[in-house]
């Protein structure tokens, strides 16, 4: 998995502020969608992230038995 470009709330911020910028339809087609595709890559990073700091979670505090330990985080799922 590759690393988010920038920390996770920088990113929200930016997408949010992509959100905005389209809802308000003030850029021409290109331009809109060059912002649309810049919103999907940043989306698809904050979910990559989420999605690594959920399986994170679940190795600390479950176990495959569901008792709660604490284990060691695998190499794979390291940021």
């Amino acid at each position: 998995m590759a690393k988010p470009k920038f920390k996770f709330e920088e990113a929200i911020r930016k997408l949010e502020t992509i959100v905005d910028e389209l809802e308000k339809g003030e850029f021409s087609l290109e331009a809109s969608l060059k912002k649309f595709e810049e919103g999907l890559k940043l989306g698809r990073e904050c979910r990559e992230f989420l999605d690594s700091a959920e399986a994170r979670i679940r190795v600390l505090v479950e176990d495959k038995d569901g008792n709660l330990v604490e284990k060691e985080v695998p190499d794979e799922l390291k940021g």
